[in-house]
């Protein structure tokens, strides 16, 4: 009796589980990221100086009221040796053109003096009948004809003038150019919509081009979850599958619903430098929005879209099952021995798989189990 005692097999140290009726949640798990829905980028509307950017990420703006930029003419552009001689050549010429124009101005203006003295000794004369009609008519012509060359003389002076003033503009260095604070009358930019400061592209004060971002912004309150999954998991999903939404800092999950699934795949290289088409799924929160009050634009959230639930769901640990050949296998307790048994296995998630045949409820199969349990062999329960 020693003999046999010393020499009987030892019952394997083994984890068991009682089978129970459970549910079964099959889902798709992914890191997903919250966007405002409707995001508004503030461009420049015109090219130029844009002055420096006051207003915050995060502030509160209203549409065509809020003032968040303002832009004011560039300064003139350095000029190189020979553009510089040619400005200065430039000045020279108007200033002559300015000089002739002057002198014809005064020489009209002489004329005209003459035309007048002869009109008024003209008007004298026909009193007494001393010059005819005719000769009064001709004087009063060449008055008003010296009168117009004046004034044409002296639009011209004024043309020439001008042109000296754009000559000379065009010497005009970047120090030179800035008018004084106050003066420039600068271009505006508001808010085109309600809502808030998403985030500020160019805050500090520089030259900007026509048509470059300069703020985002949108309504912080009106958020969706876009979420990039493998090709063979989207064709999976379909619009209003319920999501769960975890690991967003929150005690509780939030739920969702899936609202689109985008018909247009994309190239993504994974961390492993692998080459994946990846599709984006767009999903709409279902919690109330005072559950999810906390989350803004880019926040990160963890993702299960719920391909499939059910109840009363015989389900066994994926750390039980193994590969016998072409079947699942389990080890089930028979009293007090490991039992070899097949098995047909249904839905699968990451944890958990559905035993659609060959497992009832209240027995009890063993867990993880090692290469010393054998179809047979003692086993006992774990302390």
């Amino acid at each position: 009796m020693a003999l046999f005692m010393a020499f009987r097999p030892q019952a394997v140290a083994v984890d068991m589980r009682t089978l129970e009726p459970g549910t079964l949640v099959v889902t798709v798990d992914e890191e997903g990221e919250t966007r405002v829905r409707d995001v508004f980028v503030l461009s420049a509307p015109v090219a130029g100086r844009m002055l420096r950017i006051e207003p915050e990420a995060g502030d509160i703006v209203t549409a065509n009221e809020s003032v968040l930029a303002e832009i004011e003419p560039v300064d003139p552009t350095f000029l190189d040796f020979r553009s510089e001689a040619q400005a200065q050549a430039a000045i020279r010429s108007a200033e002559s053109a300015t000089a002739l124009a002057q002198a014809e101005v005064d020489q009209a203006e002489a004329e005209l003096d003459f035309a007048r003295a002869e009109l008024d000794r003209a008007r004298e004369l026909i009193i007494d009948n001393t010059i005819s009609q005719r000769a009064l008519d001709d004087a009063e012509r060449l008055h008003k004809t010296a009168k117009a060359t004046y004034a044409t003389k002296l639009a011209a002076l004024q043309v020439k003038n001008f042109e000296l003033e754009r000559a000379k503009a065009e010497l005009l260095s970047p120090t030179q150019g800035r008018p004084a604070p106050g003066d420039c009358e600068c271009v505006p930019i508001t808010s085109p919509v309600d809502g808030v400061i998403l985030r500020v592209l160019q805050e500090s004060e520089g030259v900007v081009a026509a048509g470059q971002a300069l703020l985002e912004i949108g309504n912080s309150a009106d958020l969706e979850i876009v979420v990039d999954l493998l090709s063979a998991d989207a064709v999976k999903v379909i619009p209003g599958q319920r999501v769960i939404i975890d690991g967003w800092g929150g005690d509780e999950p939030l739920e969702g619903r899936v609202r689109r699934v985008e018909p247009f795949g994309f190239t993504k290289v994974s961390a492993l430098g692998i080459e994946e088409q990846r599709v984006n799924v767009i999903i709409d929160f279902v919690s109330s929005p005072q559950d999810w009050a906390r989350l803004g634009h880019g926040y990160q959230v963890d993702l299960s879209i719920v391909l499939w639930e059910g109840n009363d769901i015989i389900k066994v640990p994926l750390t039980a099952l193994f590969r016998d050949g072409e079947k699942w296998a389990v080890f089930v307790d028979a009293g007090g021995n490991a039992e070899h048994r097949h098995v047909e296995v249904g839905r699968r998630n990451g944890l958990d798989a559905e035993i659609v045949a060959g497992l009832e409820v209240g027995e009890r199969i063993i867990m993880h189990p090692s290469d010393e349990v054998v179809d047979g062999i003692r086993v006992q329960l774990r302390d």
